[in-house]
């Protein structure tokens, strides 16, 4: 374990949980069974703009319902393990498949759930609000809570110490054509 700005400049894959990180873990029940959650936008687009960017990128989450499904789908997500009780050994299948050695991912997790994975990679990070076995085993912690921008931030911060950030000033939509005119 080096200095943080160099290791993730190194990150090969960012893995995120769901509720408490791109979500402030408020939950909704709906009387079909799902549930509605609130999402940051630049949490969204950050999450988009670094699939387009080719980053491996990762969910694992307890969290289950077609909305989530539907709200992963929509930003290019392939990765994804819902419902998912045993986190370390969905972790260590993403490892495996992606071809990606644990100690050069990113893992964003906000409780004790996520405490094995973390343990278990090389750049664990969380949001501010995170549970204090989380902070504590964090190399780094975002200025900001879940689901109010600490995807973006860490996001924001792997592509710019890789030069991927902000590519010829295109979004995710962005055309080369549109970003000359």
């Amino acid at each position: 374990m080096g200095n943080f700005k160099e290791d993730i400049a190194r990150a090969e894959a960012l893995i995120f949980d769901v509720d408490g990180v791109m979500t402030d873990g408020g939950i909704i029940p709906l009387p079909d069974g799902d549930f509605m959650r609130k999402y940051n936008a630049k949490d969204g687009y950050a999450i988009a703009y670094a699939v387009r960017v080719g980053c491996k990128i990762g969910i694992i989450t307890g969290g289950r319902g077609r909305s989530l499904r539907h709200r992963l789908d929509m930003l290019g997500l392939t990765k994804i393990y819902m419902d998912c009780m045993d986190k370390i050994a969905a972790l260590n299948d993403f490892c495996t498949e992606q071809g990606v050695s644990p100690g050069r991912v990113v893992y964003m997790g906000d409780d004790i759930p996520d405490l094995e994975c973390m343990r278990a990679v090389g750049i664990p990070v969380c949001p501010a609000d995170a549970a204090a076995e989380v902070i504590e085993a964090s190399r780094y912690v975002s200025e900001f809570a879940g689901g109010q921008g600490c995807v973006r931030d860490i996001i924001e911060q792997v592509l710019r110490a890789q030069g991927k950030w902000a590519l010829d000033s295109r979004g995710v939509n962005g055309s080369k054509d549109a970003a000359s005119r």
